[in-house]
């Protein structure tokens, strides 16, 4: 039977966390399917379901408990979510969608034939030479796994033929399937969350990510951009997610270029980690609308509630338990948003939560961000 209203997130992880934060301040139910007991948010719901996609059975009775089924990331196989479909009970995104996007190249190949500015860009296999692929992008590409990259997992910077040989034999270990890509000298990254239903499409403000070893570390909002390119930015956001025929929230991430112009480097049909300064410093967060958009209801305000905003992210530096040992210290600080994900773990390089902190002079936030993430320990 149905339930009314219930949303059902593939996933456990943060950001299925943070959407089932915004779904219960609107009272609305949400269960979670997640492969281990007590994920971060299945600790947070009543209606966990252990078990992972591949089970029939347990995603059959998963999608037939809810009215809606999204997904906190988009690396589960789109067959899955035809499936679910197939019971009658809706996806947003659709399996549509996500076959569009799981799948870098035809990512790519989906938004070029659309009129979307990205980089150049080739199919790959293990017969492929490098002298064919320098002819055409440079001495200096990248390698790219077609799925299951982020955070820098799944891309290899080739500068030379001893770094190609090396990078292919990495990518091919991790997926069978790779593409090239032209290096992009960019003057800045940024990236922007758009939220679409079939009645409205409504876009945040553009922000500048700062990465650290291939990982988002720094986010800056609004972006300190020319208004030209902001507005730029925003059109070929919002063609972006049309050209995937996407509904719901998505985050798309973009170079800047010198001469002004935008290239889209990826997008993501999910909240994403570019947008988790709206919480507090816009009207409605991307988590809060990512809802609204799953139900089809109004889309709330985007607009930034401050001049300035910097989030930062709480990355793991060793191997050991997920929790803060010093928050007396810590919450001395004051004056900042704290954000922890109720990961069991720790690992170099792990997302374990993030800080917000707003303000007028983005360079003294960016500086009090920094201090107050080097302080924690973990």
């Amino acid at each position: 039977m149905i339930k009314q209203n219930t949303i059902g997130i593939l996933g456990g992880g943060q950001l299925a966390r943070m959407s089932l934060h915004a779904a219960s301040r609107m009272g609305i139910p949400v269960a979670v399917m997640e492969k281990e007991k007590d994920s971060p948010a299945g600790m947070l719901t009543p209606k966990e379901h252990v078990g992972w996609v591949d089970d029939r059975e347990l995603l059959k009775k998963f999608a037939e408990s809810v009215s809606v089924v999204t997904l906190e990331n988009e690396f589960i196989d789109s067959g899955h979510l035809e499936f679910i479909e197939s019971l009658g009970v809706e996806m947003i995104p659709s399996s549509y969608t996500i076959s569009l996007i799981q799948d870098k190249y035809i990512q790519k190949r989906t938004l070029a034939s659309n009129g979307i500015p990205v980089p150049g860009f080739i199919p790959v296999t293990d017969m492929t030479a490098y002298p064919a692929l320098s002819k055409l992008f440079g001495k200096k590409f990248i390698l790219k796994s077609r799925k299951m990259g982020y955070d820098g997992y799944g891309n290899a910077l080739v500068r030379d033929e001893r770094g190609y040989r090396e990078a292919l034999s990495k990518l091919l270990n991790r997926h069978s399937e790779i593409y090239a890509e032209s290096f992009v000298d960019f003057e800045k990254e940024l990236a922007v969350m758009v939220v679409r239903t079939k009645r409205e499409t409504k876009v945040y403000p553009v922000v500048e990510t700062v990465q650290e070893n291939h990982i988002c570390k720094l986010v800056l909002a609004p972006a300190q951009i020319p208004v030209r390119a902001r507005k730029l930015a925003e059109q070929v956001a919002v063609e972006a997610v049309a050209a995937v025929e996407g509904y719901g929230i998505f985050g798309i991430e973009m170079f800047y270029l010198k001469d002004g112009s935008i290239l889209v480097n990826e997008m993501a049909p999910r909240p994403h980690n570019s947008g988790h300064y709206t919480i507090e410093s816009t009207i409605t967060s991307q988590f809060e609308n990512h809802i609204r958009a799953v139900l089809n209801l109004p889309l709330g305000n985007t607009e930034m509630n401050c001049r300035n905003a910097v989030m930062i992210n709480i990355l793991g530096r060793v191997e050991g338990t997920g929790e803060i040992k010093n928050y007396d210290q810590v919450l001395k600080k004051g004056n900042f948003h704290l954000h922890m994900y109720g990961k069991k773990l720790s690992r170099r390089g792990r997302k374990m939560g993030h800080i917000t902190v707003k303000g007028n002079d983005m360079n003294e936030l960016v500086n009090k961000a920094k201090k107050i993430e080097r302080s924690i320990i973990i």
